[in-house]
């Protein structure tokens, strides 16, 4: 598949061969499905959490003896049929939330969605990012440029996948929103699903095939 690479100033300067392994994979929306579902559940923070009876305070002492009261014998005031009590069946940290998929599922479910953003045309391959300094005002306008000359409604949401970490495009791109810097050995479904725009350094293919085909 034939793609034409850009540079910052939204010219077209190349055409370049994206891997057929990666960028022209068919789409199967149940192992998409399976993938995000996976990594939403595996990055879930449990939260909810009810005391039982061991976890409220006090009830250490029993309320009146066994028997000879005609009251109903009780053992502790922290038992859930009190007011006050712990709770019998709500909510706890213990609860697991993790799901297991296979890696090549994983990487299969990423493949299509890239190949999707392609046929969607909603990816765009620069040749590189060079900024004088880490300043918003000169990412801004490596966007805007791509805006004007290449696709008009870049700037509704992008993931910018790097080849490797560089501070200044993140630190540039900070302040920036619906922009979220990424690198190429770290994307994932949710990622790519999430952001329309998918804005690629030519570096970065090499990247993905070194990580994801073995």
């Amino acid at each position: 598949m034939k793609i034409s690479i850009y540079n910052q100033k939204g010219e077209e300067i190349e055409k370049a061969d994206l891997p057929a392994k990666i960028f022209e994979v068919e789409m199967n929306k149940d192992l998409v499905h399976q993938a995000v579902v996976a990594q939403m559940s595996n990055t879930r923070k449990v939260i909810a959490h009810t005391k039982d009876r061991s976890e409220r305070r006090g009830g250490g002492r029993k309320p009146w003896r066994q028997k000879g009261t005609g009251r109903a014998r009780h053992g502790s005031i922290r038992s859930p049929i009190w007011r006050g009590g712990g709770v019998t069946f709500g909510p706890t940290k213990e609860k697991v939330y993790t799901k297991k998929i296979n890696k090549k599922m994983k990487t299969k479910a990423l493949f299509m969605v890239l190949s999707s953003k392609v046929k969607d045309k909603q990816l765009i391959l620069l040749d590189k990012i060079e900024l004088t300094e880490a300043k918003t005002k000169q990412m801004v306008e490596v966007i805007k440029n791509l805006k004007n000359k290449v696709k008009k409604d870049l700037d509704k949401s992008i993931l910018i996948v790097l080849p490797s970490s560089n501070q200044d495009i993140v630190r540039a791109s900070k302040n920036i929103p619906k922009v979220k810097i990424i690198r190429a050995d770290s994307l994932n479904v949710l990622d790519v699903l999430t952001y329309k725009n998918l804005l690629v350094l030519q570096g970065s293919i090499k990247v993905i095939e070194k990580t994801y085909i073995k």
